[in-house]
């Protein structure tokens, strides 16, 4: 049994949560990678939305792997499973499972090759446009990428995120980013967030100067496959 982080919605983030659903069929979630609650916040928004279609940003050529671990229970070993960014953990692994156990479960992955001159607009613009691809209008889906790629404009210092080139094609899609209270994460190494929130605070979702806001008190460094090796191993594609 995967454990329940007790999220609480506040009545006016749900109301714009479930209309951007309804109105673009997306909700984007931006995380930071490699927090072990992060598939219970999946799971929790999943449930609270009735949302049974996933977006991950896990590259595309890991869903015949995906799919098989998700049919069989045995995860086949990849490469790709084991960069060590934190985007793929043991309990997005766990949720997963016991997400398809529940019910049906949609899950698209709609990270790619990108071309070695590409912007980071051009490698965002990719994704956005696989994700669209898979994704049909009128079905519902849970977008999860990392923070710097959900918002729905542009990032000054960065360029244009996935989450603007989808709001140009689904108008009406909203972004929740989680805010970390303080904890640790595991991106290629251990790391550690700045701590200014009270642990003791509630899990909570809820409007911030007219964003979506996910408060996550304290965050607790993920099991995330990894190998100190040659990456990616040579005779591999990347």
């Amino acid at each position: 049994m995967v454990a329940d982080l007790g999220l609480v919605i506040e009545p006016a983030a749900w109301a714009v949560a479930a209309r951007s659903l309804e109105s673009s069929g997306l909700l984007l979630l931006g995380e930071t990678h490699g927090v072990a609650e992060n598939p219970l916040l999946i799971r929790a928004l999943a449930q609270a939305f009735g949302v049974t279609s996933l977006a991950l940003e896990w590259p595309e050529d890991l869903a015949p792997v995906i799919e098989g671990f998700l049919a069989t229970g045995t995860l086949s070993d990849h490469w790709m499973l084991r960069s060590g960014d934190g985007r793929i953990t043991a309990g997005h692994l766990a949720v997963l499972a016991e997400r398809t156990a529940a019910g049906p479960l949609d899950l698209i992955l709609f990270d790619g090759p990108t071309g070695a001159e590409w912007t980071w607009s051009q490698r965002d613009e990719a994704m956005a446009r696989r994700l669209l691809a898979a994704a049909p209008a009128g079905t519902p889906v849970l977008v999860v990428a990392g923070g710097y790629h959900t918002p729905t404009s542009p990032i000054d210092e960065l360029g244009v995120p996935m989450g603007a080139w989808l709001a140009g094609q689904r108008p009406g899609v909203r972004e929740i980013q989680i805010s970390y209270g303080g904890g640790y994460f595991y991106n290629c190494e251990p790391r550690q967030f700045d701590r200014h929130m009270d642990p003791q605070q509630p899990v909570r979702l809820h409007q911030q100067d007219g964003e979506l806001v996910l408060d996550l008190p304290w965050a607790s460094e993920a099991v995330v496959p990894h190998q100190p090796r040659q990456y990616p191993p040579t005779g591999e594609p990347r």
